[in-house]
């Protein structure tokens, strides 16, 4: 990494990339061990979760809580013990030498130990037409866009947990969601499947997937082609809500940490990644479960570890 001799690098003990569930637990975690973490947010405070409408899974909130206020409660309760935020998110970092690099947007950083929580980005459908349309009826987020399709006709892309909860909750809005699946039958859990296949605004297309989104300035319609029959048909529709997955926002790593095929960080037991020092929490080394708890709990280890870490050194 490249230095500028005039800028001041800013040291810290310990910096936390990040502020979804993982990222801010981590922070309260490392703050009651007086760490006196420092968290850079990235450009979206609350993660992933923070887009969530409700979450009826987190324990402790029987009758279900908000993403965004999950995740206030969250800084919050670190904020308390002494972490601190800053709304700036890496550019580059440099991982071979000790203490570690970190330049941001406005300023560059040094620290003891590193915790990365950067978490994962919504997977595109990369059909023709999607980029173009992106906010302008092309949404990955239900929960900030579902107010602007009120009695309009939208078409969900996903058969997973996350596609059936976003679908659901653009019912509020939207005087029809379709939701278009490739396979023959749905992923999600059984509860939401019910929900789902009750709600009268639901509907399904199976076996088929979207090969363009179509519209001048705003979605007007998608091409679907069976992927059984090989036919494509054009659905008309307001909007496209894409819920197929995510991938690791890990590309900042490259060439510095081991990853897997997918781009997922590789992790042992004590959540630190192939290099020492670096430890990494939530979705952003995790695959399989990718849910708000576990990346809490990741994020709780994580500072745990990089505890255990500096007391070594």
């Amino acid at each position: 990494m490249a230095n500028d001799s005039t800028k001041q690098i800013q040291h810290e003990n310990v910096i936390i990339l990040g502020a979804g569930p993982a990222g801010l637990v981590a922070a309260l975690y490392a703050a009651r061990a007086e760490l006196n973490p420092f968290v850079l947010t990235g450009m979206e405070l609350g993660g992933q979760a923070s887009l969530t409408n409700v979450i009826e899974n987190y324990p402790g909130f029987p009758d279900g809580v908000s993403g965004s206020q999950l995740g206030e409660m969250f800084q919050h309760q670190a904020e308390k013990f002494g972490a601190r935020f800053e709304f700036d998110a890496a550019t580059e970092v440099d991982f071979r030498q000790t203490p570690f690099h970190i330049k941001t947007y406005g300023k560059e950083f040094t620290a003891n130990a590193v915790i990365l929580a950067t978490g994962a980005s919504p997977v595109k459908l990369n059909v023709p037409g999607e980029e173009l349309l992106t906010g302008r009826g092309v949404s990955y987020c239900a929960t900030c866009d579902g107010w602007f399709f009120k009695n309009k006709e939208v078409v969900v892309v996903g058969g997973g947990d996350s596609a059936l909860e976003e679908g659901l909750f653009l019912t509020r809005f939207a005087s029809k969601v379709r939701i278009v699946h490739r396979r023959d039958a749905l992923r999600a859990s059984a509860l939401l499947q019910k929900r789902a296949l009750e709600n009268e605004k639901i509907e399904f297309i199976f076996d088929s997937v979207v090969e363009k989104i179509n519209g001048e300035g705003k979605v007007a319609s998608v091409d679907l082609r069976n992927v059984k029959t090989g036919q494509v048909t054009n659905l008309p529709t307001d909007g496209v809500f894409v819920f197929i997955g995510h991938t690791p926002n890990t590309a900042l790593y490259k060439g510095q940490l081991e990853m897997d095929e997918r781009g997922f960080l590789k992790v042992d037991e004590k959540m630190q990644t192939s290099v020492a020092g670096v430890f990494a929490a939530g979705e952003v080394g995790d695959p399989m479960y990718r849910q708000v708890v576990t990346s809490a709990g990741f994020g709780a280890a994580a500072a745990i570890q990089v505890t255990r870490y500096l007391e070594d050194r």
